[in-house]
C-alpha cells in the first residue's frame, strides 16, 4: 500500500457534526484559511514596500521547482517581480512554469549558456529595487520577503544582506540551520570564504549597478563567489540572525557538490588581490601576521584586549537582530 493510499482510507471523525457525514481526506486537498492573510499595505515604518525582483534559472528540474516557485509567489509579498529563465527544458519543467503563469512577471524557456547565463538574462529584464537569486531547487522561508522588504525599508545605509544559512534535504525538509556567522571582505581576501549561502543574499540595486550590473557567464560554479568579491569592493555585509532561505541537498545531479575542485579552481581564477587599495593590504598583512604568530598560542590567545584588536582588523558591521520589545529589526554593535 502506498503513502497516498493510506492517506485516502483516514476518515474525519463524524462526532464533530452528527449531521454531517464524514469524508475521505483526498490527498493534497486543503480547507480554504478561516481568516485571510493580513498583508500590510505598507511597510512597518510607513513607506512603500520596496520593489523586489527574484530570478530563478531553471534547467530539468521538474521534480523540485514547483516548491522553489510556490516558495516565491506564496510569500504573498505586494510588490514583487518574479522571472523564470528556463534553458528549455524537456522534462515537464515548463509545464509547470505554464500552471504558474499567472503570478510570474516574465519567463522564457529557451537554449542558453549555463546558469549564469540565464541568471544574466533575468536581471536584464528586473525593475526592482531589491535583487536576489534562487536556484530551482532551493527555497525561502515564510515570510522572508517581508523581513527583507522590512530592513531595508529601515536601513538606508545597508546595501546588502545576508540570513543565517539553511539546508534541506531531497524530500524538502529543513535539516540542518548554522551558527551565526559575520563576514568582511577580508575574510574573503584570506581565503575563507565557505560559505556565503547564496540563496540568503540579498542586495540592493544600486549597490549591483556600481559592481557593474553583471555576473560573470564565463564562469560554471563560482558566480557568485565573483559576484560578492565585487560587492565588497564598494558595501559591507549585514548578516542577521534571521533564516531567509535554504539551500537543498540533493542526491544526485548536484553540479556545486559534483564540482568542487573546479569551484575551487574558478575561485583561484577569478581573485585578484594585487590592485587593494593601501588600507585593505594593511589589513591583510596585519591578520596574517596574527594568525600565524599570535593566535595559535592558547595563553596569549584567551587574552580579550587582543583577540578585539585582531577582530577590530575585520571592520565588521553590526548584527541585525529583531527586538521583541520594540517589534523592530535594529542592529546590534555589541554582538
Amino acid at each position: 500500500m502506498t503513502s497516498d493510499e493510506l492517506i485516502t482510507e483516514i476518515v474525519l471523525p463524524s462526532k464533530i457534526n452528527p449531521e454531517k457525514p464524514a469524508r475521505n481526506i483526498v490527498p493534497g486537498e486543503l480547507p480554504a484559511r478561516s481568516i485571510p492573510k493580513n498583508i500590510p499595505s505598507t511597510a512597518p515604518n510607513g513607506k512603500p514596500w520596496p520593489k523586489i525582483s527574484i530570478v530563478t534559472p531553471s534547467f530539468n528540474m521538474a521534480g523540485y521547482i514547483e516548491e522553489t516557485i510556490l516558495s516565491v509567489i506564496g510569500q504573498g509579498y505586494p510588490n514583487l517581480e518574479y522571472i523564470i529563465i528556463d534553458g528549455g527544458s524537456k522534462d515537464g519543467t515548463v509545464d509547470i512554469i505554464r500552471k504558474y503563469e499567472p503570478w510570474i512577471s516574465y519567463w522564457i524557456s529557451e537554449k542558453d549558456s549555463g546558469m549564469y547565463d540565464a541568471i544574466q538574462k533575468g536581471f536584464a529584464k528586473a525593475t526592482g529595487e531589491i535583487m536576489a537569486y534562487i536556484n530551482s531547487d532551493d527555497k525561502y522561508h515564510h515570510n522572508s520577503f517581508f523581513t527583507v522588504g522590512t530592513i531595508f525599508s529601515d536601513m538606508d545605509d545597508v546595501d546588502w544582506i545576508l540570513g543565517r544559512a539553511s539546508f534541506y534535504n531531497d524530500e524538502g525538509s529543513i535539516v540542518d540551520v548554522k551558527d551565526f556567522k559575520k563576514w568582511s571582505k577580508l575574510n574573503y581576501y584570506l581565503g575563507d570564504y565557505q560559505w556565503i549561502q547564496q540563496e540568503s543574499v540579498f542586495w540592493r540595486r544600486n549597490l549591483w549597478i556600481k559592481a557593474g550590473s553583471f555576473i560573470n557567464t564565463s564562469l560554471k560554479v563560482a558566480g557568485d563567489y565573483e559576484l560578492w568579491l565585487r560587492f565588497f569592493k564598494f558595501a559591507k555585509l549585514y548578516c542577521t540572525d534571521t533564516i531567509l532561505a535554504g539551500f537543498r541537498f540533493r542526491t544526485k545531479d548536484q553540479l556545486s557538490l559534483e564540482k568542487i575542485d573546479l569551484y575551487h579552481m574558478e575561485i583561484e581564477q577569478v581573485t585578484d588581490l594585487s590592485n587593494l587599495p593601501r588600507e585593505d593590504k594593511y589589513a591583510v598583512k596585519k591578520a596574517k601576521f596574527f594568525q600565524k604568530y599570535i593566535m595559535r598560542i592558547p595563553v596569549i590567545r584567551r587574552l580579550k584586549w587582543l583577540r578585539r584588536n585582531y577582530e577590530r582588523t575585520f571592520d565588521y558591521p553590526p548584527k541585525i537582530v529583531y527586538d521583541f520589545y520594540q517589534r523592530k529589526f535594529l542592529k546590534n554593535f555589541s554582538a
